[in-house]
């Protein structure tokens, strides 16, 4: 969710004019009980961001005449500031982060980690393997006599006196996994406890269709295309799905393909980029799929492929915003209107507009009249909360989750039960199938556009964008629509192999972490669990250090039959692990069996098998976790390597639900570190001798 925020305009609806000279904040920024003291920059009235360079310790941030006791500070959320506000944020380790301070009538503040702050090493719980083969007590789960085989070096062993002795592969950081050396039998039933879920931004991934590259006027920008389309589309994912499901994945997870805004935004605070939706988080019309991401029958091919492979296909879907408006929509579209004499700064298509040497790409808004009544032609004040024209003002996200604006998004009006016209720039489009109906509200639009691709396409499961800005009802409605467009595109696909499938709905709600709640109620089967990615560097290292997560997770699954979570150790929205792990290769293979060996579902975010690497960001410093799929590295022996290593566990997890959704048991906390999974027949044993 977080990161495409991030690179939002500092002011969307208002006018980039040159600022006038503000005073600072009156904030007093201390580090260790010594003042700091920062310099600000004016972002725009009463805006400003400042630069730190922190060594570990706390960070104490007030307002100078506060008495009140400092509150935790979470890092990347919007915090208000009030004059008796008062935080405290512990710095893990060096490194440089941007406080960003809002002075006006919703005060806020916010910290970013410019470079995420990298854990220090786990403590040492286990010390290096020495390379000899290792005696494991097994006979708390398989019988003597029975055969055992290590998934990672084919090597097998039979149980005697409760005991095996293996030597673990010689690129395996001493890890064995343990199951019976028999011929399996009946291929096991899919549980979503125990899914593998590969999510990939498509435009990244890969390109099957170069034609489709500059669709509606769009164009890279020559430079570092930190925002720019890329190319990767539909037609490349399907010619790489034998790679998907080589690391024994069962989930795809896809960027929303829908129609995103044409033209551009700047990007970043300082506007320093175009930025495209290439990301699918800036929708124009939710009923067509984006040109770029190519053809409704290359969407078709892509899911039956897929579910050919025993991979279900889950779309990303936004509820809670459109996208922003941009010149090339509005001139294409026909909506809003330029100041007085502005069209003579233009050329003839409109998006291909420069700034001068002086102003960045968020000065287009100079040229735009905000405040015309043509405005009315693009969502409407019925649909949305904008600030423009006589649209309504939405407060800060803080203020309000579900009414305020998030990044000066224009948000929908989904919790309005008043009766709403089709918005007039869609009544008018050419390509659509958004149809005026009779007594729709905002939601039931949206819900009808989102559940098309369910019932048309045969799509099995939504990852659910900005769950806690939508009110509870709408996503209870939402899934009980999906749940009805499933049933109606089995019923016209009896054969196809997922017609029996359920439809699944997992949520982002920003923070949450592994425990049960009342999302669990609105219709969502899991939640996004953002707790493990700071374990995994230090699990990484040594698997021992992920044993009171596994323990905890396992024990959460067991109590609440119906609760699952979705762990993950990279993402768009935070940070890429190989970024945490400072490139280091051996902790990418560590990685692997971290998040892999889980319990419950688990996320892995495209190359986290090749250790993609971060890329350029410019003023957002989360744009490089959506850097290009490193496909021309996957050549090189030591990635390939790599990724054969993250296939043999992906497979092996593949094989046994017990691993996501068994009983967990710790057999031995030391030498080695042993632990046993166990559901039903299906049984494991996983060991690092380390």
């Amino acid at each position: 969710m977080r990161a495409h925020r991030l690179s939002a305009l500092p002011l969307l609806f208002g006018l980039a004019l040159p600022l006038p000279s503000l005073a600072a904040p009156e904030l007093s920024v201390r580090l260790n009980d010594q003042p700091l003291s920062p310099k600000w920059n004016a972002l725009a009235a009463d805006r400003y961001d400042t630069e730190l360079e922190l060594e570990p310790g706390q960070l104490q941030l007030a307002m100078p005449q506060s008495t009140a006791q400092s509150a935790p500070l979470a890092p990347f959320r919007r915090q208000p500031l009030g004059k008796d506000s008062a935080y405290r944020y512990e710095v893990p380790e060096a490194g440089r982060y941007r406080l960003i301070v809002e002075t006006g009538t919703a005060a806020a503040l916010r910290l970013l980690p410019i470079k995420a702050a990298e854990p220090k090493a786990a403590a040492p719980v286990c010390r290096a393997w020495g390379g000899g083969a290792v005696d494991v007590a097994v006979g708390d789960v398989f019988r003597d006599g029975q055969t055992l085989r290590d998934a990672l070096s084919g090597a097998t062993a039979i149980v005697r006196n409760g005991q095996v002795t293996l030597k673990p592969a010689a690129d395996s950081d001493g890890l064995l996994l343990l199951e019976a050396g028999e011929p399996a039998g009946a291929e096991p039933s899919h549980d979503w406890r125990n899914a593998t879920v590969y999510f990939v931004l498509t435009d990244r991934f890969a390109n099957g269709d170069p034609s489709n590259d500059r669709s509606y006027g769009r164009e890279p920008d020559g430079a570092d295309e930190i925002g720019t389309f890329h190319g990767g589309d539909l037609k490349g994912l399907t010619e790489r799905l034998d790679h998907i499901a080589s690391l024994g994945v069962d989930a795809l997870w896809i960027s929303a393909p829908y129609e995103q805004i044409h033209g551009w935004v700047g990007g970043g605070d300082s506007g320093d980029f175009r930025h495209y939706g290439y990301h699918g988080y800036y929708a124009l019309d939710f009923t067509q799929l984006d040109a770029n991401m190519g053809s409704e029958d290359d969407l078709r091919a892509l899911i039956g492929e897929a579910h050919a492979r025993g991979i279900r296909v889950l779309f990303d879907v936004v509820m809670n915003h459109p996208g922003y408006s941009t010149l090339q929509d509005m001139q294409q579209q026909g909506f809003g209107a330029l100041r007085d004499g502005m069209a003579a700064y233009l050329p003839e298509q409109w998006s291909a507009w420069q700034p001068e040497a002086h102003e960045n790409l968020h000065a287009y808004h100079n040229l735009v009249d905000y405040e015309h009544p043509s405005w009315a032609a693009w969502w409407g004040r019925d649909w949305v909360r904008a600030g423009i024209a006589d649209y309504d003002t939405p407060p800060s996200s803080t203020v309000d989750p579900l009414k305020g604006s998030l990044a000066f998004l224009p948000d929908f009006r989904t919790e309005s039960e008043a009766v709403v016209a089709l918005p007039e720039f869609l009544a008018r489009k050419a390509h659509t199938r958004a149809e005026p109906r009779e007594g729709y509200r905002v939601r039931d639009y949206l819900i009808e556009w989102l559940t098309l691709w369910v019932r048309e396409f045969g799509v099995d499961g939504f990852r659910v964008d900005t769950v806690k800005h939508v009110e509870p009802a709408t996503w209870a409605e939402l899934r009980a629509a999906a749940e009805r467009a499933r049933s109606d595109w089995a019923r016209a696909n009896p054969d196809a192999p997922m017609a029996s499938e359920p439809f699944w709905m997992v949520g982002e709600v920003f923070g949450h972490g592994p425990e049960a709640s009342d999302y669990l109620d609105q219709g969502f089967d899991a939640l996004i669990n953002f707790d493990f990615q700071a374990q995994a560097v230090a699990a990484s290292d040594c698997l021992a250090a992920a044993e009171p997560s596994y323990a905890d997770y396992a024990r959460r699954l067991g109590e609440t039959p119906k609760h699952n979570l979705l762990s993950y150790a990279s993402s768009h929205d935070t940070a890429l692990f190989s970024q945490l792990a400072k490139g280091d290769l051996a902790r990418q293979r560590g990685l692997a069996a971290a998040l892999l060996l889980a319990p419950g579902a688990v996320q892995v975010y495209y190359g986290d098998e090749s250790a993609r690497a971060f890329g350029p960001s410019g003023s957002d410093p989360y744009q490089g976790t959506r850097s290009p799929m490193n496909w021309a590295e996957h050549e090189r022996p030591e990635i390939a390597a790599l990724i054969e290593h993250w296939q043999r566990i992906g497979q092996f997890r593949a094989r046994h639900p017990a691993i996501g959704a068994g009983q967990h048991r710790l057999l031995s906390p030391g030498q080695p570190y042993a632990f046993a999974r166990e559901l039903g027949e299906d049984k494991v044993i996983v060991v690092q001798a380390r």
